[in-house]
């Protein structure tokens, strides 16, 4: 502070000091003094701005402290904060001189106690389920022998190795391990994006999606496990196609995804059971199912048989069934000759009526109309009648030829004479054939002149006569009087121009 007091104003005790001398010496008094330190608190208000920076407040029951994490700093902290949690926060004291006001740079935030971690579970299990994420209706039914498998956890623990030997033991499938952190702070992004990565892979493809997943870690604390108990993970499980068994920590230990995922099993290794069923059990089924449908085969053959049996001994004799229609059948034979001869006696009588219709003067009755008409149909064929059709056809045919030639040359006759008188038309209209009578056209410099000015302005003239164009350059053009000439009379016999029309 010494080096910052000048020497007092004459009549003064106080010495003068500018707002930026005061705001610094404040700032370095404050980070001198303290430095790095830890604040327990409660979390008051949170907003994280659009920067990526994270303010929010530290307070207990008197006092509140200002914190802020800048953007690099948020992605590294391990528990973002809440309103509400009670956290121990580390970092520096820093002074913000633009408002007055100090602040704690935060690098570091931990939850003060297991309380308060179990509260923030609380808290977000209650969030959740209010979603309906924990709803038993969405639950995804496992599949009884899945094809491939895939598990979400560390490739070095005793986690993988005793999912591994279960199901080599129960019945061996395709196993693909996604691996993961299970613990810190890039547990729960590596999870969730190992579920995300898993659902993403296409049915049928080089890598074959897995039927089945498996989310497993070995037994810990609750913080060990926290990663486990993040909003995202949950909500990437829920989110899953691919039916999820969660095996995280022992059998007491409970976290988030336990709620969310399909099934729940106490250890990995009773997730690996729950995944398949033992092949020696299955093959003994198996067995079993063969020899009692073959035992079942066997009792319904036979009791089919004895029933077969026992209807055909309530059928009657063939040769009792027989008696009758034999005995029809002798009858009928006896009946059959004087049958044939009533028969045939009416069918002469039915042809003797029929004949007497067809004698000749009946034929001929009946035929002499029909002649009539066939004579009347041969008038009308006959090739002389035809002919003479024909040829007054054709005269007339070469009367309309005549006339169609004769109106078509009078047509074009008309259009000739139009088109000529049309031409002349425009011949005489044009400026061509007013150059022939004795007046010409200026042009300067490519376009039309019609006043002296634009005459007097061009660089090279051009005159267009009816015989040809007459071309003046700047030299014979200097020499052109830049006042109109005095218009002189016409002379008695010279010949009248005529109108421009």
């Amino acid at each position: 502070m010494s080096e910052l007091i000048d020497d007092p104003t004459p009549g003064q005790n106080a010495p003068e000091f500018t707002v930026s001398e005061i705001s610094g010496a404040v700032k370095k008094t404050i980070e001198g003094a303290f430095g790095r330190v830890r604040v327990r608190g409660e979390v008051g208000r949170v907003m994280l701005a659009r920067s990526g920076h994270l303010y929010f407040d530290v307070k207990d029951d008197r006092s509140v402290i200002a914190a802020v994490s800048w953007k690099g700093q948020v992605s590294r902290l391990s528990i973002m904060p809440e309103e509400g949690m009670e956290v121990i926060v580390s970092g520096k004291i820093t002074t913000f001189g633009s408002q007055s006001k100090y602040q704690i740079n935060v690098d570091d935030v931990v939850v003060a106690g297991e309380g308060a971690l179990m509260a923030m579970l609380e808290k977000r299990k209650k969030a959740l389920a209010a979603e309906g994420l924990f709803a038993p209706e969405r639950k995804k039914k496992l599949p009884f022998l899945p094809d491939v498998i895939g598990v979400v956890t560390s490739p070095s623990g005793a986690v993988i190795r005793d999912i591994l030997h279960r199901l080599r033991d129960r019945f061996p499938r395709k196993v693909l391990i996604w691996p993961v952190a299970v613990q810190g702070e890039a547990s729960a992004p590596q999870v969730a994006a190992a579920i995300e990565g898993f659902n993403r892979l296409q049915p049928g493809g080089a890598l074959p999606r897995p039927d089945l997943l498996i989310v497993a870690r070995g037994g810990g604390s609750i913080e060990d496990l926290w990663g486990f108990n993040e909003e995202n993970v949950a909500r990437a499980v829920a989110a899953s196609e691919i039916p999820v068994i969660s095996a995280v920590g022992h059998e007491t230990d409970t976290t988030l995804i336990d709620y969310v995922s399909d099934l729940r099993a106490p250890t990995p290794t009773a997730a690996a059971e729950h995944a398949v069923p033992v092949r020696m059990e299955l093959l003994a089924w198996a067995e079993e199912q063969g020899t009692r449908l073959t035992r079942s085969l066997e009792q319904a053959l036979m009791q089919r048989g004895q029933r077969l049996r026992d209807l055909a001994r309530a059928l009657p004799r063939p040769e009792a069934l027989l008696e009758n229609p034999r005995q029809r059948l002798d009858t009928a034979s006896h009946k059959l000759p004087s049958a044939l001869r009533y028969m045939t006696q009416q069918r002469r009588v039915k042809l003797s009526e029929a004949s007497a219709g067809l004698r000749p003067r009946v034929l001929t009755s009946r035929l002499a109309p029909m002649r009539d008409r066939l004579d009347m149909v041969a008038v009308r064929l006959d090739p002389d009648r035809i002919t003479d059709a024909n040829k007054r056809r054709t005269v007339e045919i070469s009367g309309l030829t005549a006339r169609l030639d004769r109106a078509f040359l009078s047509n074009t006759k008309r259009h000739e004479d139009r088109l000529s008188a049309l031409e002349r038309m425009r011949q005489t209209l044009g400026y061509t054939e007013t150059l022939k009578r004795g007046y010409a056209v200026v042009r300067g410099d490519g376009d039309v002149v019609t006043t002296q000015a634009a005459a007097a302005q061009a660089k090279a003239l051009e005159i267009e006569f009816a015989d040809g164009r007459l071309s003046l350059d700047e030299s014979a053009t200097a020499a052109r009087p830049t006042k109109p000439a005095t218009k002189s009379k016409p002379k008695k016999d010279a010949p009248d121009q005529g109108s421009l029309f």
